[in-house]
């Protein structure tokens, strides 16, 4: 194309737009073709927990190419490896044997450059056995790999489902990996309600599979439960009382020991029965001997005794503090000790001993035989133990005289159960003991637990507790401190240290101590605190707090964290201020998360999300949170809220 030609169709002021629409109009003549469509990769779930037993299926979607497969790797290795776990050409990914944290990748194979990605935690736990998770009553699981501070948030973490129960639950969930139950192996959370009835759900399942079939009752025929106001008198429980305490479970032997409260309405009058069942992990079935009437006799002449005898009394006594599995020189011990409903009647303090094997009563300790109202209350916590099976707990206010061996408003440390008793080896009651009895203020409101030894020095093994005054007490285990009317003989007292007062127990992880106060009808409450323990040299001094403020009957914490890692430790709390209420839909007990490295910064809680995703039950006081493998179980009114990672 010359000038000239050019000329005769335009003008030269013209030219330089004729080239624009003619470029224009040979671009649009060209090609009628279009971009390929781009490649993406999407992996759901995006996050997931298993147990060693478990495998877990991810599903890989591929848009923008007939070519829809992938490959898949694990932590950059091309089908992963014995370390990291494996995982199939069809997504299925099965764990190493260690615990730990893993990413599970899928590569386009039309496009290898075009990848997407998963997170997938294994946990080793074997399971949550017992009270607070260790007999040193730590409520520490530092086994727990898939929650941490990056992943509890209201985007990440949230509500899975609820399972309906038969009853309000106060005993702590347990739970279980990789039982075998029918062939197949489950993780199991057993949850006990106050109609005497035992349930053992998948823990994994929202279709809260109940894996014995039905629930277990532990009624025996023509027998109830027991009602709060109507046969005690009492509305500490409120409105029934069956199973209070919370079970414990052998591993060894797949064995779960829970104490059962019942009455025979048609005796004329009421007959009132704890009994010790000791139930088949697999099937639910009682085992050999099982069940075995509680039943015990002392010596004394405290309250309500008889001819110089105290008898233990069904009706009036409660049996609050969790179950305990103890082991010493000559075997296994179950362990069980009581309170009572309120103050009412003559009621005394009692811990029993029972072989595990054959349900056969070891011995029996009373804390006020010639005294009265020595109970053993403690929130809930039960009796902790030593590894050499010393035993060790707190009793609430009544009569002390440790002369005539009445033990109120004490720390008490009994040996192993030996000839039919326990013997008293060492004990702590306050200079001030008279006075708390006097105005209600129980040692004993508040658990303890016992502290990691310490690598020398003058005292190092001590446990800590506080009750209703709000003193913490560290004390030494060898040498409790005994009784004077001139000074307090432990190693540090922290006055007014949680002013609200205690009435659940404390929590160690990482060198931070975690106490819940609350303050007994008072609606203003008292804040979540941490205290730093020194590993070194055992002094606990004040840390953080929370800006949550929590009213009676305040938080007993627990603590979840992938050993002492940065950025894992979670404390967890609950709110259950409205136990005695009837709730909404939307539940009134609310679930807290806090990093454990400071309780000023809340992580998460369960109202956060929108349309109250993430809403409890009903709330239930003392109740105790579990978190194992990627969820925590929560017990409430009629039910068990499960919260976990959100898969996607």
């Amino acid at each position: 194309m010359n000038k000239a030609w050019m000329g005769s169709y335009v003008s030269k002021k013209g030219y330089a737009w004729f080239c624009v629409g003619l470029a224009l109009w040979c671009f649009g003549c060209s090609s009628g073709s279009t971009p390929p469509p781009q490649i993406t990769v999407a992996v759901s779930p995006k996050r997931a927990a298993v147990t060693t037993g478990q495998t877990q299926t991810f599903v890989a979607s591929v848009t923008g190419s007939s070519n829809t497969s992938v490959t898949w790797e694990v932590d950059g290795t091309a089908g992963g490896s014995a370390s990291v776990g494996t995982i199939s050409s069809g997504g299925v990914y099965t764990p190493p044997t260690a615990g730990g944290t893993h990413t599970v990748l899928a590569r386009s194979a039309a496009d290898p450059t075009i990848t997407a990605s998963a997170s997938i935690a294994v946990t080793d736990l074997a399971g949550v056995f017992t009270y607070h998770n260790d007999i040193s009553r730590t409520g520490a699981n530092a086994q727990e790999f898939a929650l941490n501070t990056t992943t509890v948030t209201t985007a990440t973490f949230g509500k899975l489902y609820s399972c309906n129960v038969d009853a309000a639950v106060y005993a702590q969930p347990l739970w279980v990996a990789n039982l075998t139950v029918s062939g197949a192996k489950h993780n199991v959370v057993y949850v006990a309600t106050e109609h005497d009835t035992v349930y053992a759900f998948d823990a994994d399942n929202s279709a809260c599979t109940n894996l014995w079939g039905a629930p277990k009752s532990l009624l025996a025929a023509g027998e109830t439960w027991v009602n709060s106001l109507g046969d005690t008198g009492c509305g500490d429980l409120q409105p029934d009382i069956g199973i209070t305490g919370t079970p414990v479970i052998d591993p060894g032997t797949n064995t779960l020991y829970v104490v059962s409260k019942s009455k025979n309405p048609s005796t004329g009058p009421a007959t009132y029965h704890h009994r010790l069942h000791a139930l088949d992990l697999a099937t639910g079935a009682e085992k050999a001997n099982s069940p075995t009437e509680v039943s015990a006799q002392v010596n004394g002449n405290g309250g309500g005794s008889v001819a110089g005898k105290l008898t233990f009394d069904g009706l009036l006594n409660a049996q609050r503090p969790a179950l305990l599995l103890s082991n010493d020189a000559n075997g296994k011990h179950v362990i069980i000790a009581w309170a009572s409903h309120c103050d009412f009647g003559q009621y005394h303090g009692w811990v029993m001993s029972y072989n595990p094997s054959n349900l056969a009563q070891e011995a029996v300790w009373n804390a006020s035989p010639n005294g009265v109202l020595d109970g053993i209350w403690m929130g809930g916590n039960g009796p902790a133990a030593d590894a050499n099976g010393n035993i060790y707990f707190v009793t609430g206010n009544g009569t002390f005289d440790s002369a005539t061996a009445n033990y109120g408003d004490a720390i008490v440390k009994l040996a192993p159960p030996s000839g039919g008793t326990f013997a008293v080896s060492s004990y702590f009651s306050p200079l001030d003991q008279h006075n708390l009895e006097l105005v209600d203020a129980d040692l004993g409101s508040g658990g303890l637990i016992l502290l990691p030894d310490l690598p020398g020095g003058a005292h190092p093994q001590l446990l800590t507790q506080a009750g209703k005054d709000g003193r913490i007490w560290v004390a030494d285990r060898t040498a409790l401190g005994g009784f004077s009317t001139t000074s307090n003989g432990v190693v540090q007292e922290l006055d007014s240290a949680v002013p609200g007062g205690i009435w659940g127990s404390p929590a160690y992880w990482n060198g931070n101590l975690y106490f819940g106060a609350a303050q007994d009808g008072n609606p203003n409450g008292d804040p979540m605190r941490a205290f730093s323990f020194n590993t070194t040299t055992g002094v606990v001094a004040f840390a953080t707090q929370s800006a949550k403020i929590f009213a009676f009957t305040g938080p007993t914490p627990s603590v979840s964290s992938n050993g002492t890692t940065t950025g894992t430790g979670i404390v967890w709390a609950l709110d259950n201020q409205a136990w005695a209420q009837s709730c909404p839909s939307g539940g009134c007990q609310v679930v807290y998360a806090y990093d454990a490295t400071d309780l000023a910064n809340k992580l998460w809680d369960s109202t956060l999300a929108a349309n109250s995703r993430d809403r409890s039950g009903g709330a239930v006081k003392f109740t105790v949170p579990t978190v194992a493998n990627g969820k925590v179980y929560v017990g409430g009114q009629n039910s068990v809220t499960v919260y976990g990672l959100l898969p996607n």
